[in-house]
């Protein structure tokens, strides 16, 4: 029978690997939330602005449909009165 011979790794070089391991995913898992914060910073910057820019164009949207109905209130005044101007012109024709 063959004797297995296992190399063991001193206890120094384990602790210096489980240290740098340690290190490295902290310094991993520090980027990762700075990055996110960064992000979603980034994204509510956006937001903010976009909701600004839609504000403003629903309020001149708004103004824009309330002149175009008071131009469509007036043209009908308009037509109503040449109508009842024509209808009293057709009368005196006709009488």
């Amino acid at each position: 029978m063959k004797k297995s011979t296992k190399k063991v790794a001193p206890k120094g070089i384990i602790n210096k690997a489980v240290k740098t391991t340690k290190n490295v995913v902290g310094n991993a898992n520090e980027y990762a939330l700075n990055t996110t914060e960064t992000v979603v910073n980034g994204g509510i910057e956006i937001t903010a602005q976009w909701q600004t820019v839609t504000e403003k164009a629903i309020n001149g949207g708004l103004k824009l449909a309330s002149a175009q109905q008071d131009l469509i209130f007036d043209a009908l005044t308009s037509v109503k009165k040449q109508y009842k101007d024509s209808k009293k012109r057709v009368a005196k024709l006709v009488a």
